[in-house]
């Protein structure tokens, strides 16, 4: 009986971190209250949030903007004074996101 309790434990714990971990991106499409658009900068270190540029199944779809970055997914990059600070990675990203053309936002 002890062995059946030890097992649905470790796989509740593990059901938990899959939840925490598909839960990337909040619906109000924030990444730990910071909002997934506006003003980006690209930096090298000291980012707010490490980001992989994905072909296929995003947190969030990007669309670049030149003005008016006011709605989720739409990124206007600068080189100072930006909201966000982001930082290319190609493993272990915070969010993973995906370029458009249009519909940008949670998918």
């Amino acid at each position: 009986m002890a062995k059946r309790r030890s097992f649905s434990a470790g796989l509740c714990l593990l059901l938990a971190a899959s939840a925490a971990e598909a839960g990337k991106v909040g619906g109000d499409c924030t990444f730990n209250g910071k909002p997934l658009w506006g003003k980006v900068q690209w930096v090298g270190a000291f980012a707010d949030i490490k980001v992989q540029v994905v072909n296929a199944f995003p947190d969030v779809k990007v669309q670049k903007v030149a003005a008016f970055p006011d709605a989720c997914g739409k990124w206007q990059e600068v080189d100072a004074f930006p909201d966000i600070k982001a930082q290319r990675v190609t493993a272990f990203p915070d969010i993973t996101i995906q370029y458009v053309d249009a519909f940008p936002g949670v998918p």
